[in-house]
């Protein structure tokens, strides 16, 4: 524990007496410093013990002793030493009473004292403070290793430091859920600071930040995990005082060693994902049974129920649509998706299948598993969240909006290995619609039992339907008829003359007059039903509402 005044005081050797302050000799000592000056503060740091004489100091001065007493107090000495028999024969009553006045501690030094024997039994204690301060950070290094290597692993690493802190501890992966706490309770003053984690994670490894927990009167720290450009896990300390120098030793140890744990983690996981990718590419070229033997006991069980396959891709920022982009916040959004998949995944103990592909990332999960279900609910909380966001205008801010975390994922059906290539397009068919719609996610059940209209929204097909239709619209443009709003009924009556004449109100005649000149003016046959889907689309392309 730190030297304090009393200490000093209970030194036989240095005999010193209490004049004042007797109220405040726990405070700790950093220091014992000797000054003569009248104004020693600027040389100050705090936390000392100042020893004088009252050489220059007229002691006997009420107004400028208790002017010198306030300064010294108020730059945080924290005691002063006043050498008896020096300069005066005793202790001036104005030092005494200014001391009082302050609550500072005087403490009298007899002249057979020294200022450097007090000095010396300072630094003693200093010196025996740090000694005992990093031999308790060793020793509980030690005890930490051996936790990190026992079968609980980061668990009982938890349990022994927040012992040694006589505090909580709490570690987060790297989507921010809270995955062990110690003690118990931890868990849920933890999950009150995924904001302040989350904030965390956004910054370079290693990175650390001071929180206040308003719910409680502990001091949290958090220290992120990993040596990469992401963070890969963040450890919580709570603690009911600033951490001291052993307990800094014992979190930097538990910092360091489950740094090693995720790095070596990582280590694993990229040589799973290139194995993944063996996979993942056998199942797409049609080659299941080599897929299973590449699989092995690793992906082989999810290989054996039925999986989805999920395409997801980072969306570019405000004015620039739906074009890919792998900016930093992108970047981010499809990164989050990773890590929610993985950690849903490891609390289940089910497998996942991840392999990036360029801008892509191309999942395998089984269907229904908390994998399949986390990608759904991280779609669900960035379209959530960009709801509640002012619109952008256009086309390009809408896509942004929607997609919230710059992300725009795709998901297949269910499937086996036999039909891995199959999902594959299913994915990348929804991840179209995703981007078109400015969704975060659409599944292949949706495109399927939805309506193909909303897909004419994309330019291509416009600029196509407005080619088709131009030589019409310039027709009745000119004053020579309604020829596309002739054909809109007719093609919605399904070529049936008098209802569709009935709806324009004019005589069948008139409207079999005017499709022959729709055939003249296109050089195309309306008997044809290509030609007829073809006009419809783009009738419906150009619309002011799709769908009606």
């Amino acid at each position: 524990m730190p030297h304090t005044l009393a200490s000093l005081v209970n030194h036989t050797a240095l005999k010193l007496t209490v004049l004042a302050g007797e109220e405040r000799l726990d405070v700790p000592v950093r220091w014992a410093h000797a000054s003569e000056l009248i104004d020693p503060v600027p040389y100050m740091e705090g936390g000392e013990l100042l020893l004088i004489t009252a050489l220059k100091l007229d002691a006997e001065d009420a107004e400028a002793t208790r002017r010198y007493v306030r300064r010294v107090a108020e730059a945080g000495v924290v005691g002063l030493g006043f050498a008896v028999g020096v300069n005066y024969e005793g202790v001036p009553e104005a030092l005494v009473e200014a001391a009082r006045e302050q609550g500072l501690p005087l403490l009298g030094v007899p002249r057979r004292t020294p200022f450097i024997a007090i000095s010396k039994a300072v630094s003693a204690a200093v010196a025996a403070d740090q000694y005992r301060a990093v031999t308790a950070g060793f020793e509980a290094q030690r005890e930490l290793t051996r936790a990190a290597l026992s079968a609980e692993g980061p668990a009982e690493l938890l349990a022994r430091l927040a012992a040694h802190l006589d505090g909580w501890a709490a570690l987060y992966d790297a989507s921010g859920a809270v995955v062990a706490a110690a003690p118990g309770w931890a868990a849920r003053r933890a999950a009150r600071l995924t904001d302040d984690v989350g904030r965390l994670r956004e910054r370079p490894a290693p990175a650390s930040s001071v929180v206040s927990d308003t719910d409680g009167d502990d001091r949290v720290e958090l220290q992120s995990l990993g040596t990469g450009r992401r963070a890969r896990g963040v450890l919580a300390v709570g603690t009911g005082a600033p951490l001291g120098t052993a307990e800094r030793y014992a979190v930097h140890s538990a910092v360091a060693l489950l740094t090693l744990t995720t790095e070596r983690s990582r280590a694993l996981q990229d040589a799973e994902q290139r194995l993944g990718a063996a996979v993942l590419k056998m199942l797409l070229a049609g080659e299941p049974d080599h897929a299973r033997a590449v699989a092995g006991r690793l992906y082989g069980g999810l290989l054996d129920a039925p999986f989805r396959v999920v395409v997801a891709e980072p969306v570019a920022g405000e004015g620039q649509g739906s074009t890919v982009s792998a900016g930093a916040g992108a970047t981010r959004g499809l990164d989050g998706l990773a890590d929610a998949m993985d950690s849903a995944a490891a609390r289940t103990g089910e497998a996942v299948l991840a392999v990036p592909d360029g801008d892509r990332l191309i999942v395998l999960v089984a269907d229904g598993g908390a994998a399949a279900d986390a990608c759904a609910a991280y779609a669900a909380e960035a379209e959530a969240r960009a709801g509640a966001q002012p619109r952008a205008r256009g086309r390009a801010g809408r896509a942004e909006a929607g997609h919230g975390e710059g992300v725009a994922v795709g998901l297949s059906a269910p499937t086996g290995p036999t039909a891995a290539a199959n999902a594959y397009r299913q994915a990348e068919q929804a991840l179209s619609v995703a981007r078109r719609r400015g969704r975060a996610l659409v599944e292949h059940e949706d495109v399927a039992a939805g309506s193909v209209l909303p897909l004419l929204a994309d330019d291509a097909v416009r600029a196509f339907a407005d080619g088709l239709l131009r030589a019409l619209r310039e027709h009745d443009e000119k004053g020579r008829g309604d020829l596309v709003a002739s054909l809109r009924a007719w093609l919605a009556r399904h070529g049936q003359w008098d209802a569709a004449a009935a709806d324009l109100g004019v005589h069948r005649h008139t409207l079999r007059y005017r499709m022959r000149r729709v055939e003249e003016i296109l050089g195309r046959s309306l008997d044809d039903a290509d030609v007829r889907m073809e006009l419809w689309l783009a009738l419906k392309a150009t619309s002011g509402a799709p769908g009606e």
